[in-house]
């Protein structure tokens, strides 16, 4: 019985001296997608006009933020004024890219919603889910943010992520 107690005191202690990732896991950010540091792998999609490109392209030189959006997601909706916030004080040093993924929704769709609600920053369709087999991404609301580097700096899911705090702490990097 006093070794589990000691053991169980152990556990809390290592858990209280832990490092920020570790911290970032039990918030529910870190804990999806890529590992913290992996580079950032490239995938076959679509533009809005049915061209193929890769997301690499519209990631590579700058921080970036990619999220995987969906127009029925709610949990988009929410994140979305973080979104426009993001893009609007810091839209010339961090890349935003929507990839929509191919669930539910057709490229048609995800057009007009572009069309109706321009963020300024691109949406890809990822019709047969190539990003979302690279980044591991499970579900909608996933958001992964790069340095400049290319390296996963951020990973999180859900609405109670703070992406404008995470793009700042990104950008003093």
């Amino acid at each position: 019985m006093r070794a589990n107690i000691s053991i169980l005191r152990l556990a809390i202690i290592a858990i209280i001296a832990a490092p920020g990732p570790i911290w970032a896991q039990v918030a529910g950010e870190g804990s999806v997608s890529l590992p913290f540091g992996s580079v950032a792998p490239g995938a076959a999609l679509q533009d809005l006009e049915g061209n193929s490109v890769d997301l690499i392209d519209y990631i590579k030189g700058k921080p970036a933020l990619i999220e995987f959006w969906a127009s029925w997601c709610e949990q988009c909706d929410v994140l979305q004024p973080q979104l426009d916030r993001i893009q609007a004080e810091h839209g010339e040093e961090i890349k935003i890219v929507a990839v929509a993924v191919g669930v539910a929704q057709s490229l048609r769709r995800v057009k007009r919603h572009f069309e109706d609600h321009n963020p300024g920053y691109p949406f890809l369709y990822d019709a047969r889910g190539a990003a979302v087999r690279a980044y591991n991404a499970q579900t909608t609301s996933i958001v992964v943010m790069l340095d400049s580097d290319g390296k996963v700096a951020y990973t999180g899911v859900g609405t109670s992520q703070d992406l404008v705090g995470a793009a700042q702490e990104l950008l003093r990097r």
